[in-house]
């Protein structure tokens, strides 16, 4: 177990306490869509914040718990970075106005630390106790890895969703219409909550449904509560302000599903390997450790994670970019198809009116008595030409 100074800890967490507090304060008192260039500075705050706190990492604790938080910040900050998917997909669903989106992130998030704590607490508890438990936290993780590899990430989470929406529009007394960020609204006397409640609670619970992979995989990577709780909070952090910074990216970033994919398999392994090491069970080698079964160091399992990540970032991008320059001669030939599709019809038509004059039949009905036809004469010119 991680043997850190109590002042550290205790001020590490009060520290963090009082950035979260001033961030909602923000969001609470001044209520708007940050642009690209606020987004971007909140974020490479708490990047360079988490950095720091890495450095105190290895500067009190040394490199092997220092490499332990790096590489469980950057697996949760990847993780929470696919969460936003469905972050968007749910602001969409219930339009939540843009202007007040920050304030439903933050308290989304708020309420998603809470029940991590408990999860980690309870998780932390469950490994002293019984060290077989890595054993379905691995199998568990491999799973995770093959559905995310397969299933469309937009559709986690759904089902959950609808749910909770259906169940909370019986129960209470609900509004259809937003308040601002307000979670409730007085009509005629009578308290009503409004959409941003189920907001609220819907971005906290699927949060908590993402944490059931992410607090597995970053405990097969430290077994610290401290660590793992650190790592949680500075993942969450940037994550309001990721969420406009990335924005239209996303859609971009096409293979990171994939990079998750392979890293929760890869810290699947680790943690099955981890138990065989700390085996147990009377029926899996008769209750001995398992001392074949590799033992992978954290520095490369930061590697691997850091490794990943980057190629999928390269390759989405350059991939992205590549069908962003055909884009334009997509778009030339389908207006060069239009053009000739439209002359093409002009063309029919016009042709369709010309036969239809041309043959159109000779009239049967009597030419009016003052009427001469062509190359015919009257009585009276007759009469006058004798």
């Amino acid at each position: 177990m991680l043997d850190l100074p109590v002042w550290f800890e205790v001020g590490s967490f009060i520290v963090l306490g009082l950035v979260l507090l001033t961030d909602l304060l923000l969001v609470l008192k001044r209520p708007h869509e940050p642009s690209m260039k606020e987004a971007g500075l909140w974020v490479s705050f708490y990047v360079l914040l988490a950095l720091i706190f890495a450095g105190l990492m290895f500067l009190f604790t040394g490199p092997e718990f220092g490499s332990q938080f790096v590489a469980g910040w950057v697996t949760e900050y990847s993780l929470s970075i696919d969460n936003l998917f469905v972050f968007i997909i749910i602001m969409a669903r219930f339009s939540v106005p843009r202007k007040y989106q920050q304030e439903a992130l933050m308290v989304g998030i708020i309420i998603a630390l809470v029940l991590r704590g408990i999860f980690i607490l309870l998780g932390a508890v469950i490994i002293e106790q019984f060290s077989w438990v890595f054993y379905i936290f691995g199998a568990f993780l491999l799973w995770t890895a093959y559905k995310q590899a397969k299933d469309d990430s937009e559709e986690e989470g759904e089902g959950g969703e609808n749910r909770l929406v259906g169940w909370f529009s019986k129960i209470l007394p609900m509004h259809n219409e937003f308040n601002g960020g307000k979670a409730t609204i007085k009509i005629n006397g009578k308290r009503h909550f409004t959409p941003m409640l189920l907001v609220f609670l819907t971005l906290g619970v699927t949060d908590l449904i993402f944490a059931l992979d992410s607090i597995p995989a970053i405990f097969g990577l430290t077994q610290s509560p401290f660590i793992v709780f650190t790592a949680n909070i500075f993942a969450l952090m940037g994550l309001r302000q990721l969420y406009f910074l990335l924005g239209g990216l996303m859609e971009r970033l096409i293979y990171l599903k994939h990079a998750l994919s392979l890293i929760l398999g890869f810290i699947g392994f680790k943690l099955i390997f981890h138990a065989m090491h700390e085996n147990e069970l009377p029926f899996i080698n008769g209750g001995q450790h398992i001392e074949w079964a590799p033992d992978i160091p954290t520095s490369f399992s930061l590697l691997f994670i850091l490794g990943t990540i980057f190629l999928a970032v390269v390759a989405s991008l350059a991939v992205s970019k590549k069908r962003a320059g055909r884009e334009p001669e997509v778009h030339e030939i389908s207006r060069t198809a239009d053009r000739v599709a439209h002359q093409a019809e002009t063309v029919a038509a016009e042709s369709t009116s010309t036969e239809s004059t041309s043959t159109e039949p000779m009239s049967t009905e009597p030419k009016d008595a003052g009427t001469t036809a062509p190359g015919q004469t009257t009585p009276a010119d007759d009469g006058h030409r004798s």
